[in-house]
């Protein structure tokens, strides 16, 4: 049929409801994204009050980071494959559910072995918002569009690094540690709430994967044998360790080597994280779809090489006593290089799986948080009065990343993804 001529403003109200709903949808993708950051750095500026109160050590306390990070890491390889067969709304609600109840849980844990267990299952029902949504970017977008995309969603969630260890150290004059994870229920369960309501499937039925356990685990297993995504999926759980060791290390670098205040250390955790928004903006809005993504990439190892390499000579006193400055400026770059990293890692990983994007976003997403998990006691092990073990697991990190990159993901040679029956 041949199109009816179109009537001047006619098309308005209609592209003006496209957009409120393109908005809509990146706000909750967005905030389930922030989840993650929110759970752990929220209750950042309360780890010293905690082993206070639990009558335990730093590293102790850092365990139940670890706790929430597996948990994260596990609930994703469980989630994303039951997505791609469930779609993508039940696994998400039924997770979320979850959260809201584990938190609360955690408010009332008696002492930190229950408070540890407890963040497991936080970490595990909470993985089911970060890749869902990573899952669902993937099923409506591709290409140059699904990485600027990535970096929307780093503007929103990068937001949660940012306000939360303010939150959290203004939440401590008024409550204790405990009243924190009374928030973070309270935050699970709007958003719980808003994306029952608002949040459409994106997974239809005839693209559903058939075939329960076998045919996830044969999907993962193709997954890992494709030589770039592993690649892929390397650099960003390297990457991410580095981003890690400094969200364990920095609550106890700052406030007990320093002496900062609690106030203190929000602010320069928020000032490190506006860096990361505004990288992640710049490399959305400018570089992606400009500059070819593997060069985006080596100019992000190249960044966090130098900074990692500089804080571990000032850490071991090769520049003598030189206070708080240069090292909270040390963690700017290290802090402001990862989203040249991290976002085109995960784009150019689900690049390669449009036929699994639930496996590939929870194989991705679970490679993050297991490092991350393994970084956190680590940082520790010296005990409270060095931080030369945070700067020894971000320089390790961020050169094993760099190998991978070069070595795996091989940026001059381009290699096509392997189709659905491969």
């Amino acid at each position: 049929p041949i199109p009816r001529p179109a009537i001047a403003g006619e098309g308005a109200p209609k592209l003006s409801r496209r957009r409120r709903a393109g908005l809509l949808l990146t706000l909750i993708l967005g905030s389930l994204t922030a989840l993650t950051p929110l759970s752990i750095d929220t209750y950042l500026p309360a780890l010293p009050e905690v082993a206070d109160s639990l009558g335990t050590g730093a590293a102790t306390v850092q365990l139940t980071l670890t706790a929430c990070l597996l948990g994260l890491g596990l609930g994703q390889l469980v989630v994303g494959p039951m997505s791609d067969q469930l779609g993508r709304r039940l696994p998400l609600l039924a997770g979320m559910s979850g959260y809201v109840l584990a938190s609360v849980a955690c408010a009332v844990a008696p002492n930190v072995e229950t408070l540890t267990a407890f963040r497991l299952v936080q970490g595990l029902a909470g993985s089911a918002g970060v890749v869902i949504a990573r899952a669902i970017v993937r099923d409506m977008f591709d290409g140059v569009a699904m990485a600027r995309f990535f970096s929307t969603l780093m503007l929103i969630s990068g937001l949660a690094p940012i306000l939360a260890p303010v939150l959290g150290g203004q939440l401590m004059r008024f409550t204790d540690w405990r009243g924190i994870f009374v928030v973070l229920a309270v935050a699970g369960l709007v958003l719980t709430l808003i994306a029952a309501r608002w949040l459409p499937e994106t997974l239809p039925a005839e693209r559903r994967e058939r075939g329960g356990l076998p045919a996830a685990l044969r999907t993962m297993g193709g997954l890992f044998g494709d030589r770039v995504f592993t690649g892929h999926l390397l650099v960003g759980g390297l990457t991410f360790a580095g981003l890690f060791a400094y969200v364990a290390a920095s609550p106890f670098v700052i406030q007990e080597i320093y002496g900062a205040s609690p106030q203190t250390f929000s602010l320069l955790f928020m000032v490190n994280s506006i860096g990361l928004v505004l990288m992640s903006q710049i490399n959305g809005k400018i570089l992606v779809g400009r500059v070819a993504t593997h060069r985006i990439m080596a100019a992000g190892h190249a960044l966090l090489v130098l900074a990692a390499t500089s804080l571990l000579l000032m850490t071991i006193g090769v520049f003598g006593d030189i206070g708080l400055l240069p090292v909270a400026a040390g963690l700017f770059v290290l802090m402001g290089a990862m989203p040249l990293v991290l976002p085109n890692a995960n784009t150019e990983g689900l690049q390669r799986a449009p036929h699994a994007a639930g496996s590939a976003s929870a194989l991705l997403g679970a490679s993050q948080f297991f490092v991350g998990a393994v970084a956190s006691p680590l940082v520790g092990v010296a005990g409270e009065d060095t931080a030369v073990p945070m700067a020894v697991v971000q320089l390790v990190s961020v050169l094993l990343s760099t190998a991978c990159f070069l070595l795996l993901c091989r940026p001059r040679r381009r290699v096509a993804p392997p189709t659905p029956c491969q």
